[in-house]
């Protein structure tokens, strides 16, 4: 079923609002998949809030333009799901990991603002950790001297203790 003039001005409109959101989107050929296989995929970019949108590549285009991801025109023949994503990671981690285990869905490109993506950039950047673990590392290595430092600070007393302890044992003994 086609759409007419006015809702696909409604995609469009749809699609550049999400593009001006975006940190990341990625493009994958969908050829083959079947209707199982793209609900998982749509429930699982649901749960990591990612976009996940089959388009028309001209209608894709038309959202694209004047946007930092405009250079991603170029690669987008065939049919194509996109994944738009607020998170930099977000849309590669779902889509290379559901493509691990279903081989019918291809990676094809992807793009950050103002860059261009190949297949292997996608699953490289799919590899790198999100934004929450960056920020549990980034305050796990804050928090690292101030534990070190507060544990020395309880060994003086402790060694004290143990220190008296081993006193009184020993008079005990005589």
């Amino acid at each position: 079923m086609s759409l007419n003039r006015q809702e696909k001005a409604v995609v469009v409109e749809e699609v550049v609002a999400q593009v001006g959101n975006a940190q990341s989107i990625v493009v994958a050929e969908y050829r083959g998949l079947d209707v199982a296989s793209v609900t998982e995929l749509r429930k699982k970019a649901r749960e990591s809030g990612v976009y996940l949108r089959v388009l028309k590549n001209t209608l894709a285009r038309r959202a694209l333009v004047g946007s930092p991801f405009e250079g991603l025109s170029d690669q987008l023949v065939g049919p194509l799901v996109y994944g738009i994503s607020t998170d930099p990671v977000g849309a590669a981690k779902v889509m290379a990991d559901f493509a691990k285990t279903n081989d019918k869905l291809v990676l094809k490109a992807g793009s950050l603002p103002n860059s261009v993506l190949n297949q292997d950039g996608v699953k490289a950047l799919a590899s790198m950790p999100s934004r929450e673990e960056l920020l549990s590392m980034l305050l796990g290595t804050m928090q690292a001297p101030i534990t070190q430092f507060v544990r020395t600070l309880n060994e003086v007393p402790t060694k004290f203790a143990r220190g008296l302890a081993a006193v009184r044992d020993q008079k005990e003994a005589a």
